[in-house]
């Protein structure tokens, strides 16, 4: 990742919280400790972020605490070859007419420019997703009640009451933090309530994740990895994940990024 990237990152994920950690900015970007911090001192001598031990903040730390998570500004460019590829996979999974419901993330995201031609009913509590897709598209969009995080991208809401369960989908196309033997992996609490109401309104569950997702952790697992019926991801997948979906008896799509019609479907869909 290049030096103006990886301080793009930086600066984006100090917008919303008071403290960022050296450790957490390596997950992040993938870099060295010794090359964050490199990147912390020079945007501190740029007078764009205050330097404190173990990591950096905002010049004006803000007052309120978003939901714990990546900017979705930090993250969309990232690995975004492969996110295209599964996404096109994803989409090439539905047909008009189908009703289907998708999470906030930017892999999910990489699915708008391929839904623009499809007319279908969409329930997604992305914010950005359904204002491309009102903008782009003749897909019905349905929003769920709850207030906009900003940062996310997300729409979201801990009550009950709302549009949700009115809606029904045949499948729900997701992506996550993370993903375990133990299961599906998300970092705020506020998140993974809403998204398990999500859930809960599709018969099928398919997971978007390219491969890096499958080394990262979290404390908050959002579902058990046998509620999930697919996984698509790239072909950096690794063998010891590969055997770990297979043993969770759940369907496998491997796409190649590189190629837009380099698609390996190991299962059936």
């Amino acid at each position: 990742m290049h030096e103006i990237e990886r301080q793009r990152i930086i600066l984006s994920e100090i917008a919303d919280r008071p403290v960022v950690t050296v450790a957490q900015l390596v997950e992040l970007t993938g870099a060295s400790e010794a090359t964050i911090r490199r990147d912390i001192n020079a945007l501190h001598q740029d007078g764009k972020l205050n330097k404190v031990r173990g990591g950096a903040e905002a010049l004006h730390p803000p007052q309120l605490v978003g939901i714990g998570g990546r900017h979705f500004a930090a993250s969309e460019q990232m690995n975004l070859a492969e996110k295209r590829a599964i996404a096109r996979a994803a989409v090439d999974l539905c047909a008009d007419g189908d009703s289907i419901i998708i999470n906030g993330g930017t892999t999910t995201y990489q699915m708008v420019d391929h839904l623009a031609r499809r007319r279908m009913q969409i329930l997604t509590n992305s914010f950005a997703i359904a204002e491309t897709l009102v903008r782009t598209s003749k897909n019905t969009i349905v929003l769920p009640g709850g207030a906009v995080y900003r940062e996310q991208s997300l729409v979201l809401s801990p009550f009950e009451n709302d549009v949700t369960r009115n809606f029904y989908a045949r499948r729900m196309f997701m992506s996550a933090k993370g993903i375990s033997p133990s299961g599906v992996m998300e970092g705020d609490p506020l998140l993974i309530q809403a998204e398990q109401k999500l859930i809960n309104q599709a018969d099928e569950l398919i997971l978007l994740a390219d491969s890096s997702k499958f080394e990262r952790r979290s404390p908050l697992i959002l579902c058990p990895l046998d509620r999930v019926t697919m996984i698509i991801t790239d072909s950096g997948l690794s063998p010891a994940h590969a055997k770990m979906i297979d043993e969770a008896g759940i369907r496998l799509l491997v796409v190649e990024p590189d190629s837009q019609d380099s698609t390996e479907a190991v299962g059936t869909p």
